[in-house]
């Protein structure tokens, strides 16, 4: 009895330590998953406060909410679906899928960057008006913008853990679906009540509280330009790292050879540690410098058909 009792722990002791590796596994892969999706979590996180500026100060972190709440149901009610059934038959469909998406960030991250040649940098985000109604279509249009930044969030993820099981790739994009979402709209609520604070302190007696309170609001204009440059240059990056590696796999060797090979050359030309740091920005640069010339492409045709057609 006393035996068999024992040999019950022991399974029940494996089964908890192979839970616990299990769950570490999805762990580590739903980090890996999130670190590829970067370029679209900055561009989301750089987005979304536009579409609360003017709106009343108390206003702002509902409206948030709500679009939060509006981003997990388009990733785990839409989205995940589709990727799981994409995912378990078809998934010869990931990567000319995933090199659209590749080719959307390009083209975004270009298209940004001739808008800011031409002075006309924006992103397509109409000014919040006052009242019930125009509230709720600022959320609606933020939350329809945030659909095509979550697919090509969970479409990357997926194609990061397509060889895990199935349960596994369930949990892992749950996981990115639930955390990018926190990490995102928890840095835009912080970000659009940056200036609320600064306000606040600056009213304060302490000529401390005051100086950092005038910091603050001054910090969050030039906050939210670097946030966009960084989106600028991350879209650009992940855009051209998924086409050279999509190009890869469909048996376009020679790009990916070339820069996989001059990463390695970088890297044994540098000794010490800092060499695998060179070498990963080597790859960096060559992908962003793809991206741009994709995106600069589809920037042009985008532009030049409709003016042909006109014509």
């Amino acid at each position: 009895m006393a035996g068999g009792l024992f040999a019950l722990l022991d399974d029940v002791a494996a089964l908890a330590r192979l839970a616990a590796a299990s769950v570490d596994d999805v762990g580590a892969a739903a980090g890996r998953a999130t670190t590829k999706a970067a370029g679209v979590v900055v561009d989301d996180t750089a987005v979304t406060p536009q579409y609360v500026h003017g709106v009343a100060a108390e206003r702002e972190l509902p409206m948030i909410r709500r679009i939060a709440w509006g981003s997990i149901r388009n990733k785990l009610l839409f989205i995940l679906p589709a990727a799981m059934l994409l995912s378990q038959f078809l998934p010869w469909l990931l990567t000319p899928i995933l090199m659209v998406g590749g080719s959307y960030l390009c083209y975004e991250g270009a298209e940004k960057i001739w808008g800011r040649i031409r002075g006309h940098d924006d992103h397509g985000v109409v000014l919040a008006g006052t009242g019930e109604e125009a509230e709720k279509q600022m959320v609606s249009g933020a939350i329809r913008t945030d659909f095509i930044l979550s697919a090509e969030i969970m479409v990357i993820a997926l194609n990061e853990v397509a060889d895990e099981s199935f349960l596994n790739r369930l949990l892992i994009l749950v996981v990115v679906a639930i955390v990018i979402t926190i990490a995102v709209y928890g840095v835009v609520g912080v970000i659009v009540k940056m200036d609320d604070v600064g306000l606040h302190l600056a009213g304060r007696r302490s000529a401390a509280a005051q100086a950092i309170g005038r910091g603050l609001v001054a910090a969050m204009p030039r906050l939210l330009a670097v946030i966009s440059v960084v989106g600028i240059a991350a879209m650009l990056w992940v855009g051209g790292h998924i086409l050279l590696n999509g190009m890869e796999e469909l048996g376009f060797h020679a790009p990916y050879d070339f820069v996989h090979d001059l990463e390695h050359d970088v890297e044994r030309a540098v000794e010490s540690g800092f060499g695998s740091v060179l070498a990963w920005l080597t790859n960096t640069v060559f992908s962003a410098i793809l991206g741009v010339v994709v995106g600069a492409i589809l920037v042009a045709v985008m532009h030049l058909v409709p003016k042909r057609a006109k014509h």
